[in-house]
């Protein structure tokens, strides 16, 4: 090498990946690259589909677009770009838009591929980066799709407020000046009652209520409400079940936002999953519940071609079997009367998390004040085989392990429940974990949230056990990730020798074991994974690296097991064969193995390093 590649060799050997590799791999790429200085003026003609290019930036700055327009990410040096059209093939559909001129290294095709054959770290350190930038949130387009838009994405204005002891009066001249429907009433910042149009119409004019009144007599005092970065699938489904119009937003803190209205968000689409969920929630019988019943999976398949996140069916799904079984405890009542005590219905493991998928079974039980009557018991027992025999009817699995609220063990007080989860707590046995496993994941569905607050907050003080949390930990580093030496997938066969991996049982559950655990230990009551791991951002147990890592890992990994399912692909339930796989997806399923197998140990290193 001259001098000037030798100056050029010593900073590609300080980037990644070449810092891990042999010379060799240096040398060949500083012998092979073109140099170019990239200006304004000549930065169009270098992202070209005909001949893409492995791009190295020595100095400059530099903004990856999109075709719509929006930044893609900004680019430094040692940044890389260009490389997922060599990985893949496909068109090159960003462009870059120069910040500051500068030097950047060239590679063609040929040389790339060259250098992806003879290193094999070579070639996953950067489908590894196109991978992160597939997956990540940051780097992932924005779409239109209703169904994952943020609520605050459709705020248009700022909250609309005034105090619970203004007048009636003083209300309606707010409302009619900034042209609202609805006014939040706030006490201190925090929310503490809504007022409508209707509730001027029916509680003032209807009932000759003096408008000098305060309006906290009229108002809807503790009112539903939705956080700003909810999507804008969980306020529709709130909304339907709840039969509201007016569903205030809040921020983190609590603090009130705005409002949204039905009309903002049916506006944005009408889409038959909700409308089919409006059709569960008004259905007068359960026959009329067993036909729109029918109509899910179609729909579901329907559905999975017109959103970009398919994991988004595991959310659509639970809502469904939310709406099936609130609407099942309704006409229960209608027919043997009102519930003679408070009650809390509630569900566990996937339908908690709202991850289920077509092939999940029931996971409910009821939640019971202490010492009922016999006559109390009755009426409950009745309600929840009611329940559970009906969802059966609509399509929905009975649990192979009778988790279900017409079974006397999931039917119980809020004192037998926390006896019940001590006991597995102190003992942690192998049947106890797997117990923790489902009934940890848990969620409020029908009834008296007062009765599952309180619950929560026993279960919150007696899973504070630092043995209970090795055990867990070192539960889940016993379930193996499916890949062995040599990064080789590690293959199941069934009876008809074919081959698979349970994406499931090696993959899913686990990120969800070790996302639990961090959970439990971190007081988040949340039981959606995702939403547990956006909590975990806020804590100091896990850094945002491996948060973003394992978000990155669920997706992906649940989009491949529900496209398996919906496209029915003959394997037992779950499973893929890896070899269907495209060679991108095999390496993005295989990164994703990797980073969960340093999860599990990370897992066991920080709560079980004691008891191993």
């Amino acid at each position: 090498m001259n001098n000037e590649q030798q100056e050029v060799a010593q900073f590609v050997l300080a980037q990644m990946p070449f810092s891990d590799l042999d010379s060799s791999a240096t040398d060949y790429f500083v012998k092979h690259l073109d140099v170019i200085y990239l200006t304004r003026e000549n930065q169009t003609q270098w992202l070209q589909s005909a001949s893409p290019k492995l791009f190295l930036i020595r100095s400059g700055l530099y903004d990856l677009v999109d075709a719509k327009g929006d930044v893609i990410t900004r680019l430094a040096q040692g940044d890389y770009f260009g490389f997922p059209s060599l990985l893949t093939g496909e068109a090159i559909k960003n462009r870059l838009e120069v910040q500051k001129e500068g030097i950047v290294y060239m590679l063609n095709q040929d040389a790339f591929d060259y250098l992806r054959r003879e290193y094999k770290p070579f070639e996953q350190y950067f489908v590894r980066a196109h991978a992160n930038r597939l997956l990540s949130s940051h780097y992932k387009s924005q779409n239109d799709s209703w169904s994952e838009r943020k609520i605050s994405e459709l705020m248009s204005r700022k909250a609309v407020t005034l105090s619970p002891d203004a007048s009636i009066r003083q209300a309606a001249k707010k409302m009619k000046e900034h042209g609202v429907s609805s006014i939040m009433v706030t006490e201190y910042e925090r929310l503490v009652g809504v007022v409508t149009d209707r509730d001027l119409r029916n509680r003032v004019l209807a009932d000759e209520v003096d408008p000098q009144q305060a309006v906290s007599s009229i108002m809807s005092a503790k009112p539903k409400f939705i956080f700003e970065n909810n999507r804008v699938f969980s306020a529709l489904h709130l909304m339907l079940k709840h039969n509201i119009h007016h569903l205030p937003v809040l921020d983190e803190h609590h603090k009130a936002l705005g409002m949204i209205t039905s009309t903002d968000l049916l506006r944005q689409q009408k889409s038959d999953p909700v409308q089919l969920i409006g059709r569960i929630y008004k259905a007068h019988s359960v026959t009329d519940l067993k036909r729109y019943a029918a109509e899910v999976p179609e729909l579901l398949r329907s559905f999975s071609h017109n959103i970009d996140d398919i994991s988004l069916i595991g959310k659509l799904l639970s809502g469904l079997t939310d709406a099936l079984t609130s609407r099942l405890i309704y006409l229960f009542q209608e027919e043997h009367g009102a519930a003679p005590t408070s009650f809390s219905f509630i569900c566990f493991g996937s339908q908690a998390r709202e991850e289920q998928t077509l092939h999940s079974d029931q996971d409910n039980g009821l939640l019971l004040p202490d010492d009922l009557s016999e006559q109390h018991q009755d009426y409950f027992r009745r309600m929840g085989e009611f329940v559970c025999e009906q969802l059966v009817e609509c399509g929905i699995r009975r649990c192979p392990g009778n988790i279900m609220a017409s079974s006397e063990l999931c039917r119980m007080s809020i004192s037998d429940w926390c006896d019940k989860f001590f006991t597995w707590i102190k003992s942690p046995t192998p049947q106890a974990m797997l117990n923790c496993k489902i009934f940890f994941d848990l969620r409020f569905i029908e009834g008296s949230t007062a009765l599952y607050t309180a619950f929560c907050e026993q279960l919150t003080r007696i899973s504070r056990n630092e043995l209970f949390y090795a055990a867990m930990a070192t539960d889940i580093k016993s379930n193996s990730v499916p890949i062995g030496l040599f990064n080789q997938f590690k293959l199941e066969k069934d009876a008809k020798q074919h081959k698979y991996i349970d994406l499931k049982k090696r993959g899913v559950v686990i990120i969800n074991d070790i996302v639990r655990l961090y959970a439990l230990k971190a007081g988040i009551r949340r039981a959606n994974t995702q939403e547990r791991l956006d909590a975990l951002l806020k804590h100091d147990l896990l850094n945002n690296h491996d948060v973003y890592n394992l978000k990155d890992c669920w997706r992906f990994l649940t989009q491949l097991r529900l496209r398996t399912q919906i496209n029915e692909e003959g394997l037992p339930s779950n499973c893929i064969n890896p070899d269907k796989l495209n060679s991108l997806e095999r390496h993005q399923l295989k990164e994703a193995f990797y980073l969960l197998k340093l999860a599990q140990q990370a897992a066991a290193f920080k709560f079980a390093r004691g008891s191993l």
